[in-house]
């Protein structure tokens, strides 16, 4: 795969960290950024340096995103790839869940990623060329009881990618979302101790963040529209969203599932 110019968010943990350093070791110029700039500098220390820049950015600020735009085209001459990582996930029963946490989800979760590609696909379509890839999560393709401010915000940054793919394919630039199922990181983690948060856990198994970056690395070459990690529990997932009274029907069982494995 040819080098390319990237902007990667989310990259002080999680999926973002791990994936900055992959692409970089794979030759890409990226600009690593994150709300937390400390944890961003923390985790560029163990990345090649040489075709790396770090910005702080908070991803719910069109502004942040001009001039995070603005540094790439200084840096490396503008930008081939956007991937948007950056997401906050706030447990708790629908009806429990506080104002803060109603607007930090839409904030961050869906408009960082608006705001980002609305940012970024000027330039590339003076191009003629561009590729954009939305993490997005199996919580955008059946409901999650728990969940469901992560679950609604995730089906928006599902339907806005597959809706954008058939704007911008004309000018030559490709949309992915990708769905991962649950995986080890620190958002993993802080729902382990809380009860309504047990159905992400009631998968076969929780995925590394090295798959998520070398899905998401394949999907550079590729260019799909969709990525479902894994395929199977995907396709289960979709099934559940054609059929929306079969997650009535299942969900006491994968609850079970999961708070077996929650407390394990």
């Amino acid at each position: 795969m040819n080098a390319r110019r990237i902007l990667v968010t989310g990259c002080g943990s999680g999926i973002g960290r791990d994936l900055a350093g992959v692409l970089l070791r794979a030759g890409h110029q990226v600009l690593a950024t994150d709300l937390d700039d400390l944890a961003l500098a923390e985790a560029a220390r163990g990345w090649p340096s040489e075709r790396l820049e770090c910005r702080r950015l908070d991803v719910t600020d069109p502004l942040a995103w001009e001039a995070a735009v603005a540094a790439a085209r200084q840096r490396f001459g503008g930008l081939d790839v956007l991937v948007n990582v950056a997401g906050v996930l706030v447990p708790g029963w629908a009806h429990e869940i506080s104002d803060a946490a109603v607007d930090l989800h839409l904030d961050v979760n869906v408009k960082g990623v608006v705001h980002g590609v609305r940012a970024v696909v000027p330039g590339m379509i003076a191009r003629g060329q561009g590729h954009i890839v939305n993490v997005a999560s199996l919580a955008a393709l059946a409901p999650v009881s728990g969940l469901a401010l992560y679950s609604a915000s995730k089906y928006a940054v599902r339907g806005y990618s597959l809706s954008v793919a058939l704007e911008l394919g004309r000018h030559g630039i490709a949309v992915t979302v990708v769905c991962p199922d649950a995986v080890q990181t620190p958002m993993l983690d802080l729902q382990r101790k809380v009860d309504a948060a047990a159905m992400t856990f009631s998968g076969p198994r929780v995925l590394t963040v090295r798959e998520v970056s070398e899905a998401i690395e394949r999907a550079l070459g590729e260019r799909p529209l969709e990525v479902l990690l894994p395929a199977s529990r995907g396709w289960l997932a979709k099934l559940a969203d054609l059929v929306p009274a079969s997650g009535r029907a299942l969900e006491p069982l994968l609850r079970w599932q999961g708070r077996r494995k929650q407390r394990g």
